[in-house]
């Protein structure tokens, strides 16, 4: 099966994006391209663990939704959370309700948190495991060395609903790979943004 597929505007994009109308703007706009703001990257690997067995369009749809259920994925905010709010949540039906998965965001807001103060930023952390050299072919995997490794540092510092493969889909869409297709028409842009990124540091970065 090809990796691209051709649009009627000219352009070559990845294979996954012309399943629905809704994924070619995700593609086109915010997939693959390098990500350094907490909150976007907090709210990513959130909704990464809400699609666990679902289709990212089911999430793509609510997304605006979940925003609003959880203060725009302000972990400050989620971190205070209580029983009440999970009530609340789990009738909202703008939402995957699924009470494990929406505790899961709960904790995960309270553990980075803690990350936070441990590293000065979610993205000085993440940005740690971006691959020393791109993967040989491009969405040929969906777990690698350092997914695998995330996922473990995840679980050990009590992060729920992420494993290998939900870290490696959340380093996919925050750039930290840039696993556009070859002959996508974003794999170049992508590669160039990448090239001007300022990777975010840690405490202990000179």
């Amino acid at each position: 099966m090809s990796k691209t597929f051709s649009t009627p505007d000219g352009k070559t994009r990845c294979s996954w994006s012309s399943v629905t109308d809704e994924y070619i703007d995700y593609h086109d706009k915010e997939w693959g391209y390098p990500v350094s703001d907490d909150q976007r990257l907090f709210e990513k690997i959130c909704l990464e663990g809400f699609q666990s067995g679902l289709s990212w369009r089911t999430i793509l749809i609510k997304r605006d939704n979940f925003r609003k259920a959880f203060k725009q994925f302000d972990f400050n905010q989620v971190a205070q959370f209580s029983e009440k709010d999970i009530n609340r949540l789990l009738k909202d039906e703008g939402i995957v309700r699924h009470r494990g998965k929406i505790e899961a965001t709960i904790n995960n807001a309270k553990c980075a948190k803690i990350m936070v103060e441990q590293e000065q930023s979610l993205a000085a952390f993440f940005w740690q495991y971006e691959p020393k050299e791109a993967a040989a072919e491009s969405q040929s995997v969906t777990t690698s060395p350092e997914s695998i490794a995330l996922a473990k540092e995840l679980k050990k510092r009590g992060w729920k609903f992420i494993g290998p493969t939900t870290a490696f889909a959340f380093m996919q869409a925050m750039g930290l790979i840039n696993d556009h297709a070859e002959g996508c028409f974003c794999r170049e842009k992508a590669e160039k943004i990448r090239s001007r990124f300022k990777r975010p540091c840690g405490k202990d970065a000179f």
